[in-house]
């Protein structure tokens, strides 16, 4: 379990650092504790392992004053599980649900255990995504999505894929970008 712990960190630090996500961002992260454990995604769920992943990355993202989006598994349409405070500053919508290991997933039944006002909405555009194990979190980042490389490409025995994105390109040949 100590090795994910440090592959789960130095995954979240690298891609906060690489992305450039700063404080009131929102940072998505997709987690098969299944993959990780070395199960085909939504058959081998793990509990212990979820908390030893979000219990690594959260207190990294939390000194950050960046908001994790916990999202939920196929079962909940991939809902996503986030701070009230969060949901309040960009005006998302609140569903009714509670995340369960088997329907939710582990990781985003850790982060409703842990966060200290967590809510579940539908849908979110966030700033970087971190996807562990094949979750497909594309559809909860803004329109341009660009991927990025860590130093670690696996926590356990999921690979991992991360994006951070950035405003669109607008305005032809003579428009100017910073």
């Amino acid at each position: 379990m100590e090795t994910i712990r440090e592959q789960a960190a130095r995954a979240v630090t690298d891609l906060i650092e690489v992305s450039g996500i700063t404080a009131g961002q929102v940072l998505v992260i997709g987690c098969s504790s299944s993959e990780i454990v070395g199960e085909t995604i939504g058959h081998g769920s793990s509990l212990e392992t979820a908390e030893q992943v979000f219990d690594a990355i959260y207190p990294i993202v939390k000194e950050k004053g960046i908001y994790l989006a916990a999202q939920c598994c196929e079962h909940l349409n991939r809902a996503l599980i986030i701070e009230r405070a969060c949901a309040e500053k960009y005006g998302w919508e609140e569903v009714a649900v509670v995340p369960q290991p088997k329907a939710g997933g582990s990781f985003a039944t850790t982060a409703w255990a842990r966060f200290d006002a967590p809510v579940a909405v539908e849908h979110i555009r966030a700033h970087a995504g971190l996807d562990i194990g094949g979750t497909l979190i594309g559809m909860h980042l803004r329109d341009v999505a660009v991927p990025v490389r860590l130093s670690v490409s696996a926590i356990g025995n999921a690979n991992i894929l991360c994006a951070r994105t950035r405003p669109k390109f607008i305005g032809g040949v003579r428009a100017r970008y910073e």
